[in-house]
């Protein structure tokens, strides 16, 4: 009898190694490398299921030369929902893997079921649950109002069986829910370990290139808000989309952080309702919901999510600080760049905050990651300082380089028009960014120091 061959793997990274050891040497991370035992001889049967070993999968390779190729793009089909597509990049390719993450009750079995139920009255589709009953996943769909003569519903874990399964009825689109509780059977540890979770991803995504099957991949969070199992999950699949969304919050953010067929960092917003999700076509006016009364510490931002402008306000508060290190808190903002802006801003603009707590925050929840908040953010903290509100019909956008020079930033005559579009009538903004014929009824104001910003805002 062959002995049972072994392995050890880092859960972090997914490395190998050929013994145990107590760091990892790929990712640095200590004891994360734990042993898995493999079949006597796993390799024949794991290359004869990836190979085409299910009925009908074979296909026959061709080298070609590039120009050979045949460009005509790829048909997508709609999700049936706007936001959904657009995250996707379109809408959803055949024979894509997408991943999708999030925190637990964020809503991804929710958002799935609703896609799957409506796209199963147009074709054939395949729901597999490995975590919840089918009388659970059934109570959902009741309680949601939603169709369900024609979705086709699979409980099992095994991924041969269900590639079986999916050989038999043909689907056009499939889901996984979840990545974490499926195994396959050459590999002897357990589900949800890195072997476990790279096995039977790569194995899906061999059949879903192979069939021409889209197939969503449900995976869960860690605690640090990463999709968890190892790195190269991330590398396998085409598509990965998180939806986020705060415990006191109705909204839910959905996010990609890689598209094969689409841009990155796309956004796409939904409400959470008792009847699931709906999406939101005008995120901007959620996230705009001011009070009727000029406060101070606020201004609106245009920030570019993907392919497409999101007005947003920041807001600050800067008080005099009772301790002998004054408080810099930021939600939303990278905090170490507002310790360089505080540190601009009084090198260039003459402004002292160093006994001052600062306080910073982006309405609505959204992370701000690009620099043409920066000048925005300035815009808010001098109002604080000053206590004098900025006009409500101001939007401001800019990058602040440390020697107190505005910078520009892309799509600068795209945002222009979004926050027009919006009823913002007037802007101060990188004198590169200024629109040359101009937008009618709009005073938009071009800086190139930080000296001038200031002085705009005294005017305005």
């Amino acid at each position: 009898m062959a002995k049972a061959k072994r392995a050890y793997v880092c859960n972090d990274c997914g490395a190998d190694f050929p013994r145990w050891q107590g760091q990892c040497n790929a990712c640095g991370a200590w004891n994360t490398i734990t042993e898995v035992r493999l079949a006597a001889s796993p390799q024949v049967a794991r290359n004869e299921r990836l190979s085409g070993g299910y009925a009908g999968s074979t296909t026959d390779s061709e080298v070609q030369t590039l120009s050979s190729i045949d460009l005509q793009e790829v048909p997508r089909f709609s999700s049936s929902f706007k936001e959904f597509d657009r995250v996707l990049g379109g809408g959803i390719v055949p024979g894509a893997a997408i991943l999708i993450g999030g925190n637990p009750g964020a809503g991804k079995s929710t958002l799935l079921l609703q896609t799957m139920c409506r796209l199963a009255a147009e074709m054939p589709t395949l729901y597999v649950t490995g975590e919840e009953s089918l009388q659970q996943v059934a109570m959902r769909a009741s309680r949601l109002g939603l169709p369900k003569d024609n979705l086709k519903m699979l409980s099992e874990t095994n991924i041969d069986k269900i590639c079986q399964v999916a050989e038999k009825e043909q689907p056009k689109i499939m889901v996984i829910d979840s990545i974490q509780v499926m195994h396959v059977a050459d590999v002897q540890s357990s589900p949800g370990s890195v072997a476990q979770v790279r096995e039977s991803a790569t194995a899906l995504t061999r059949y879903a290139k192979q069939n021409n099957v889209a197939i969503f991949l449900v995976g869960h969070v860690t605690k640090d808000g990463t999709l968890a199992g190892p790195k190269v999950l991330e590398h396998i699949i085409d598509c990965s989309v998180l939806l986020d969304g705060s415990a006191d919050s109705r909204f839910r953010t959905l996010r990609s952080h890689k598209n094969r067929f689409g841009a990155v960092n796309e956004l796409g917003v939904f409400a959470m309702t008792g009847q699931g999700l709906k999406e939101v076509n005008n995120p901007s006016a959620i996230f705009l919901s001011r009070g009727e009364e000029e406060t101070s510490g606020s201004s609106v931002m245009v920030v570019w999510e993907g392919t497409r402008p999101l007005l947003v306000e920041i807001q600050a508060l800067v008080d005099y600080s009772q301790l002998s290190n004054p408080r810099r808190v930021s939600v939303g903002l990278d905090q170490n760049r507002l310790s360089m802006l505080l540190a601009v801003l009084h090198k260039h603009g003459g402004l002292q905050m160093a006994d001052q707590d600062v306080f910073v925050n982006v309405v609505g929840g959204v992370k701000v990651a690009e620099t043409s908040a920066d000048l925005a953010l300035i815009m808010a903290l001098l109002s604080s300082f000053k206590d004098r509100p900025l006009a409500k019909d101001v939007v401001v956008f800019g990058e602040v380089g440390l020697a107190g020079e505005i910078r520009p930033v892309p799509s600068g005559q795209e945002r222009l028009m979004e926050a027009y579009k919006h009823g913002f009538k007037k802007a101060i903004v990188p004198a590169a960014n200024m629109p040359k014929g101009g937008i009618e009824g709009m005073q938009i104001h071009g800086v190139k120091k930080l000296s001038e910003a200031i002085d705009a805002f005294d005017e305005l």
